[in-house]
């Protein structure tokens, strides 16, 4: 017996992928304010990590139809966007910045690494959905 290789035909589910986010907003909550002991290096970045782990989750909740590919891309550019967006300054995105939600939503300096690590998380992410998709898929008897 083969597998299927294309893509499934069915959306993802949207409850499922919005739990997803959710879990992984409170890892990260967890991860970056619950002093863990851990090292400053994975503290930095693991967050970073799970928060574009997240931004893949919740494009992958608006856009159920959408290849993996695409919607990597897609939380790819949004990581990207509100990465540049560190870049931009105004009193009142300063200001918002300086607040905890501003820091967790949009950080407050801009970082190269933290392009990497967003990479990292979008593409751990989307291998986690390409891995169980591809389980998933139907068996098909070969051709005779």
């Amino acid at each position: 017996m083969t597998r299927v290789h294309s893509t499934p035909s069915r959306p993802r589910s949207r409850p499922a992928w919005l739990a997803l986010s959710i879990a992984l907003i409170g890892i990260g909550l967890v991860w970056r304010l619950v002093p863990l002991g851990l090292p400053r290096f994975a503290l930095k970045y693991g967050g970073s990590l799970l928060w574009a782990s997240m931004v893949y989750s919740l494009s992958a909740a608006l856009l159920p139809r959408w290849s993996i590919a695409a919607t990597a891309t897609v939380a790819g550019l949004v990581a990207l966007s509100i990465e540049l967006l560190r870049l931009y300054h105004q009193p009142w995105l300063d200001a918002f910045r300086l607040t905890l939600p501003g820091a967790l939503l949009l950080g407050r300096i801009f970082s190269p690494w933290n392009l990497v690590a967003y990479a990292a998380g979008i593409r751990a992410a989307a291998w986690c959905e390409w891995l169980i998709a591809r389980r998933n898929l139907p068996y098909r008897q070969p051709p005779a």
